[in-house]
């Protein structure tokens, strides 16, 4: 049977240096929680990121079955390891804030031992973020606010302000001084983070999320992208599990309207650590949700080409959905296929497409979700205030979802409320504020720039890049412009003056192409 061909959306991936799936990497550092001891602070329970409320009695569920929490299965948010960035994507020279389940973080990588390290992002101090300091001369980690410098294990190494002799020397010494540190680890080009600053040994006993063994098959070619979305975790969570909505959210993107069809997705396992699921039938879609924040989907395509035959066409998605905070979640998506390679960046020489291009085409997928979305969650947090109920428990009393093609959607939602306490674990009290999605405008909703360029080193270099080269254009043709009447033969006098229109073009281009780096406005009903 011939196929239609679903274009695979944000790709990602890091390699991963074996066929066989790797041994657990060594972690960056000794645990330094010997040296400050903190305890964890109180669960707050939020239901859709919105401020808390107690649940009603169990609503009528017309889901997939999973296991009952009463088998003995336990889950818990903080003792898992979370990817927060692409490690390429990470600039070695200065610290990165990143916020993980509601906790401030900076990232920065320790030119002393070559690791990167993860510290709460507050100067023992007076608190001040260190994501706001800089690498010293010595390899620490220096707080812009009073100097006081940090090495890779969060100890303190100096206090300019003590004095050298007495008590003040004596400071730089006590674990009042030091800054709290995070088990850390890099595997497959991720950097991952394990949330909990007492919790070295389990860190050390569990394994990454792994991506598939093709990820490290020549004969597929990869991309990456992580993009910071301004909607809940699980809101993302629920549109990554949801494959019928490609046709239309993202037409003429990475799907169409007239391929729409029906999906009967079918159940396989499901329990506390996720679910899994497929469909019968071509193309053939395996989904399967690794929790805390893992999704993967294999597509396989049978299809039929001149000349070359029957082919076997196999894309993997695998994105890691980060609850970063109420309302804010990354995403990291890393994505591997097996046909038309020359249309992907890598590194072989006749791999031309580089790297921003592709992030291009993913950010129109993020785009074409991110509004519908805002609106999905505007009504899901009413419907929370009106009734202070779960709305996993209500999910499907507030939703119609008639269709085998919803059965991973419920799957989840059934996972978060039986096992993820219906909401992540975050540390402190988070803010009872307006989440981002019910206040930010369109325009705020779709800034690439600040979503992505600013933290991606592809796209941030050729933005830059981008506008050097629109200010080179504009320059020549402000010379071609003021010399074209210098020459005394006419057809120089042309030559010139076409230079300098050519020249303007060319600089009027760089000026649009940037738009693709920083805001493209994204309406439905515009695509045919």
């Amino acid at each position: 049977m011939r196929a239609t061909i679903p274009a695979p959306s944000l790709l990602v991936t890091p390699r991963p240096p074996h066929h066989h799936r790797p041994r657990l990497p060594s972690l960056a550092a000794t645990p330094f929680s010997r040296h400050v001891c903190r305890g964890r602070r109180p669960r707050t329970r939020l239901r859709v990121a919105a401020p808390p409320s107690v649940p009603t009695g169990d609503a009528e569920q017309t889901e997939p079955s999973t296991s009952a929490p009463e088998s003995g299965e336990k889950f818990s948010w903080r003792d898992h390891w979370y990817p927060v960035s692409l490690v390429e994507d990470l600039d070695p020279s200065r610290p990165t804030p990143f916020q993980l389940l509601n906790r401030d973080l900076v990232i920065w990588k320790d030119p002393k031992s070559g690791e990167w390290v993860a510290l709460d992002d507050r100067c023992p101090h007076r608190l001040a973020p260190l994501s706001e300091g800089r690498i010293d001369e010595t390899g620490c980690l220096q707080c812009s606010y009073h100097g006081w410098s940090f090495d890779g294990s969060g100890a303190c190494t100096k206090i300019p302000q003590a004095a050298p002799e007495g008590l003040e020397a004596r400071a730089v010494r006590s674990p009042r001084a030091c800054a709290i540190k995070f088990p850390t680890l890099v595997s497959q080009g991720l950097l991952f983070v394990w949330p909990d600053e007492n919790g070295w040994e389990k860190a050390k006993a569990t394994q990454p999320p792994m991506l598939p063994k093709e990820f490290d098959d020549p004969a597929y070619s990869t991309v990456t992208i992580q993009r910071d979305l301004f909607y809940g975790y699980d809101t993302l969570m629920e549109n990554v599990s949801d494959p019928s909505h490609i046709e239309f959210a993202h037409h003429k993107v990475t799907g169409r309207r007239d391929r729409a069809r029906p999906l009967p997705f079918k159940m396989e396992s499901s329990g506390a650590w996720g679910y899994s699921g497929a469909n019968s039938g071509n193309p053939r879609i395996t989904a399967r949700f690794e929790a805390p924040c893992y999704a993967l989907n294999k597509i396989e395509i049978d299809t039929k080409l001149p000349i070359v035959g029957d082919q076997k066409w196999v894309i993997w998605i695998c994105s890691f959905n980060i609850p970063m905070a109420p309302g804010k979640t990354r995403s990291i998506v890393c994505s591997a296929r097996n046909f038309f390679q020359f249309t992907m960046p890598g590194k072989a020489w006749w791999q031309l497409v580089p790297r921003w291009y592709e992030h291009w085409t993913s950010n129109l997928v993020y785009d074409g979700d991110m509004i519908v979305l805002q609106g999905q969650e505007k009504i899901f947090l009413a419907a929370s205030k009106e009734s202070s109920a779960d709305v996993n428990q209500q999910y499907t009393k507030i939703t119609f979802t008639p269709t085998q093609a919803d059965r991973f959607v419920l799957a989840f939602r059934s996972w978060l409320r039986k096992f993820g306490n219906s909401q992540p674990e975050w540390f402190g009290n988070p803010s009872q504020e307006a989440l981002p999605s019910t206040v930010l405008s369109k325009r705020e909703m779709l800034d690439r720039y600040e979503q992505h360029t600013l933290k991606c080193s592809s796209c941030k270099g050729a933005y830059s890049a981008f506008q050097t080269l629109q200010k080179v254009f504009m320059g020549a043709t402000v010379v071609c412009c003021a010399t074209a009447g210098i020459p005394a033969e006419f057809h120089l006098r042309v030559l010139i003056g076409a230079a300098a229109i050519v020249s303007a073009a060319v600089a009027y281009a760089f000026h649009e192409l940037q738009k693709n780096f920083v805001f493209v406005d994204y309406v439905h009903a515009d695509i045919d």
